[in-house]
């Protein structure tokens, strides 16, 4: 079953809500044998980096998601979760991340508004299972300050631009994340989610 980690950060319900409107069941849970046992995880987030990383301590999950990437789980970290799972951040850091992909978050530049909140196109660099039939040029939602910088081009499997272009959409190996809100991004989020349960 797709499991939605909680760590008393995160957009947990608007996420299950999405999947339950799919038709598709899923569950929310802190609880590190549950997680253990999910087929699938989501590591959705709102909020700072160093606050999420200490929850996720506190509740013994990092090395944990680090065991679960590892050994072949699909893994989708949404905003927040997108961050978590790079190497390091430096909001008020630097503060280590998970480090599932390696690189870092960074600040958006100074000439453009922060937050960075509202709808933004997403530019595809590669084909990717997560974005089946989404297509070029595809609005999505997004809320966030900082941005991840993967140290690999590769992982980089679309863009969007807000100043500079920066990752939307990451991936490596079965660790996908999304720097947009798919629960919140209608009709293109949804068939992202639907993917990401087909997987």
């Amino acid at each position: 079953m797709i499991t939605i980690v909680d760590y008393a950060i995160n957009n947990l319900h608007s996420v299950q809500n999405a999947f339950r409107s799919l038709k598709i069941p899923s569950r929310i849970s802190q609880d590190p044998e549950t997680i253990r046992s999910a087929s699938k995880l989501i590591l959705p987030g709102v909020g700072a980096f160093a606050d999420a990383m200490e929850n996720l301590r506190s509740r013994k999950l990092v090395e944990l998601l680090r065991e679960k990437a590892a050994d072949g789980t699909p893994l989708l970290g949404l905003c927040l979760g997108l961050q978590l799972l790079f190497s390091e951040s430096e909001e008020f850091g630097p503060v280590a991340g998970l480090g599932c992909i390696p690189g870092r978050v960074r600040k958006l530049p100074p000439e453009v508004q922060v937050p960075h909140i509202g709808w933004n196109q997403l530019h595809l660099r590669r084909s990717d299972p997560l974005l089946e039939g989404v297509t070029e040029g595809s609005f999505v939602y997004f809320v966030h300050s900082y941005y991840a910088d993967p140290v690999d081009a590769g992982h980089v499997v679309a863009t969007t631009d807000y100043g500079i272009d920066f990752t939307a959409v990451t991936r490596k190996g079965n660790v996908w994340a999304t720097q947009f809100h798919p629960e919140k991004s209608q009709d293109v989020g949804l068939r992202i989610l639907r993917n990401f349960a087909g997987l």
